[in-house]
């Protein structure tokens, strides 16, 4: 336990237990999709943002070892095995938690789809994995995709986020719900401290550091976001940005003025 509490320390900050996590895990499903072609000169400018951790393949990880320092600690993925070529978009588990150590992750993460036809199996695999992560001392980072259409959006959302940490997550992965009021109660029924991702936010940059403020306001401990970092080729600042809002208490417009944006909206 004391190696997990370590290794957690090094992704969740002491001083206000939030993280900057950016996800450069996509090019296993997609390819070389715009942004991450050089996957080495991703992770430098991530490390020099200062983001908390990067989640990564083990692809990722051998093309760019060279460019990480002890400021930002690595999340292994060990589920996916489909492509956008044809794959169900199932998730299986593709590597070990034995593994994850083996590159030097601070944490691995899993990712379980709540609501789909094989919700089942993809909760005995992780929970099955989970009980291997702990006996090494290893936190678990579960991405909770959230799809129900008998239930908001929301309550589909507070379930999922309760169901990974009940499965056994340290931290937890899923979609902002909308507005503050909802997201507050995402984070009040789990336990573990919840990331939002990047999703669909409208209104572009500014929507998106709008969702990520209401989601601090509401209790979330931060981010765990991939395109919207990398896909503009301008990593560095946008990690430095989200580091400004996660943790250092940035307005909207700060963070916007520091990429030299004009606000749009009316943003709070």
């Amino acid at each position: 336990m004391i190696g997990r509490e370590l290794r957690l320390a090094s992704i969740l900050r002491k001083e206000d237990g939030r993280a900057v996590v950016v996800a450069l895990d996509h090019g296993g499903i997609a390819g070389p999709v715009r942004g991450i072609e050089e996957p080495a000169a991703v992770v430098r400018a991530c490390v020099a943002g200062g983001a908390d951790a990067i989640m990564a393949t083990r692809g990722v990880v051998k093309a760019s070892h060279a460019e990480w320092d002890r400021r930002t600690s690595l999340i292994l993925r060990l589920t996916g095995g489909f492509t956008v070529l044809g794959g169900g978009f199932e998730e299986e588990l593709i590597s070990s938690p034995e593994t994850a150590l083996a590159y030097g992750a601070a944490a691995c993460a899993l990712t379980v789809k709540f609501g789909h036809l094989r919700e089942g199996d993809f909760i005995r695999q992780a929970s099955l994995a989970v009980d291997t992560c702990e006996r090494l001392g290893l936190p678990v980072l579960i991405e909770a995709m959230a799809k129900d259409a008998r239930c908001r959006e929301g309550d589909a959302i507070r379930l999922a986020a309760r169901a990974a940490q009940e499965i056994g997550a340290d931290i937890v992965k899923t979609h902002y719900s909308g507005d503050i009021e909802t997201f507050r109660a995402v984070t009040g029924g789990c336990p573990a401290p919840v990331l939002v991702l990047g999703g669909e936010a409208s209104g572009g940059i500014e929507g998106l550091f709008t969702e990520i403020r209401d989601s601090l306001l509401a209790g979330g401990s931060g981010v765990a976001i991939g395109r919207k970092v990398w896909a503009e080729g301008n990593a560095r600042k946008m990690v430095e940005a989200l580091v400004g809002l996660v943790h250092e208490q940035w307005s909207v417009q700060r963070a916007l003025a520091y990429l030299g944006l004009e606000p749009r909206l009316e943003s709070r």
